[in-house]
Order: structure tokens, then sequence, then C-alpha cells
């Protein structure tokens, strides 16, 4: 066996749109979580997540913006660039960001070839049947689309804020027709924000497509997270349905602390991290 040919027997198979379908009929549910640099996507690869989103929520945990709205395509690319390169397996998804698809469907597969020429292997947007026309365009374009429906927080100013989907007869109906709108559009899989438990259930099981929950109940295919949300590398008492396994923010707080405290009492660097002559 060659050289070139053994690297290739050893690299591992990349997740594709075909194996999500294939987890939901045979009912394995799977973790995506966010990603926005090569070493964090490489560490989750690590753990066996199989999708990353790089996600618009960089506007809030890389950029500093106070919401998703301000980031643009421009400063999405090179966060995409940097998770494809730095993973073998997962399938990475992309956002489009407010105001790289409302327009047109021209703008919206030219925003999204940009997504794909960085690195990513999918995009996602935001919307029902308001996008379901946007959808189409870009998947005839032949690239994959996640559909998001539920809370839209690209729309927050227009929804009023922060309002769970599905909560009376009228509103589940929307929110159920907003799912199959997409999912008939051609998305690969559905993202489900914030909407009511029974709703996002019922949703699951009209789609022959995977249904991705966040804040949205346990009868989802995929849950999705913020990574920085998950490890407690953030400090937002408004997300009640997140879970936060670890305590990264005191971690690498404790961790800082100690590099200060040991600089100025002239411990760090000793003999054992310095070079002799």
């Amino acid at each position: 066996m060659s050289q070139t040919s053994d690297t290739a027997a050893r690299r591992p198979t990349r997740v594709r749109v075909p194996h999500l379908a294939r987890w939901k009929a045979e009912g394995r549910r799977w973790a995506m979580l966010t990603a926005y640099d090569a070493t964090t996507a490489g560490v989750l690869e690590e753990a066996g997540i199989p999708v990353l989103l790089v996600g618009d929520s960089a506007a809030n945990v890389v950029y500093g913006y106070s919401s998703s709205l301000p980031v643009t395509l421009e400063e999405m690319l090179p966060l995409v660039a940097a998770v494809a390169r730095g993973t073998q397996r997962p399938l990475v998804v992309a956002d489009l960001p407010f105001g790289s698809y409302e327009a047109s469907d021209a703008q919206a597969v030219t925003a999204a070839a940009a997504l794909m020429k960085a690195g990513a292997h999918a995009v996602r947007l935001e919307g029902g049947v308001r996008a379901r026309d946007r959808v189409a365009a870009i998947v005839a374009a032949g690239i994959p689309v996640m559909g998001h429906v539920g809370f839209t927080p690209q729309a927050e100013h227009a929804i009023g804020g922060y309002r769970v989907a599905g909560r009376d007869d009228a509103a589940a109906e929307r929110t159920v027709a907003d799912a199959v709108a997409v999912a008939d559009a051609g998305a690969f899989a559905v993202v489900l924000e914030m909407v009511s438990a029974p709703v996002a259930s019922r949703i699951r099981e009209v789609l022959a497509v995977p249904t991705v929950g966040i804040g949205s109940g346990p009868d989802c295919d995929a849950q999705v997270l913020v990574w920085q949300d998950m490890a407690g590398l953030n400090d937002d008492s408004r997300l009640s349905f997140v879970k936060r396994y670890a305590d990264m923010r005191g971690v690498l707080r404790g961790a800082a602390a100690a590099f200060a405290a040991e600089v100025e009492d002239g411990s760090f660097p000793d003999a054992a991290h310095s070079f002799d002559a």
C-alpha cells in the first residue's frame, strides 16, 4: 500500500448529510455544538461531536456585539475557514448572518457559496414560510441547507424579544407550518429554537428530516448549544434551557490568576521553564 493510500485509509470518515438522514431513520440522537476557531473545534471533534455550527452567535461570543444582528458575512468567513481547517470528521454548518440573504435568491446563493468556499459543508438560515424560496434557491444551487424556525434571533426586534413559539393553538400551527415549509423546500434538517416541547415533538413526527432542538424539549432528533454556554464560560442567566456541564469560566479565571501571581512573585519562570546557557 502506498503512503498516499495508507494515509487515506486512516483518515476519519467525514460526517455528511446522508448520515444524519440515516441516523433519524435508525432513531439515533446526536449532538451539535457551535465552534469558531480551530483549537476548540479540534477538541469538540475529539469529544465525538459529529456536527459543528459556526453560528452567528459569534457576534456575541467572538466579536462582543450585544446581539447577533451586527455580524457580517465577511466576519463569518475566517471563522468558518478556521473550524474547517481544524477538523477532519464533523459536518461543518455555517450560519448565513442577518442581511446576507433577505434581499433576493441571488444574494442568498452568493452568500451561501462564499461560506462553502471558506470550508463549510452546509449553511443554516432562519425563517419558515417566509424563507422557503431562499432555501429552495440555495438547495437548487447544490448547497445543503439547515433550516431554523421557532424563535429566530435575527428577527428578535420584529417578534418582540425572546419568546417561546407554539404556546397557543394558532402559534403551534404557524410553527408546524414553518417547519414543514423549509423541509419541503429541501432543508436536510430543521433547528427548533424555543419551541414548546409538545409542538417540537409533533414536528419531529411530521418531518422526514431531523429536528435539532435548542430549548425545545427532549423529543428532537438532535440538540445544539453554544459551546461557551454548555461549558460554563458564559454567565447569562436568561438562558434557562442551557445546562452547564463545566465551570470553564472559573477554571480559566483561576489559571490566569495563578499565572499572574507567579509572575508577580518571581516564581515563574523557574529553572524547569528556562533554558541553560
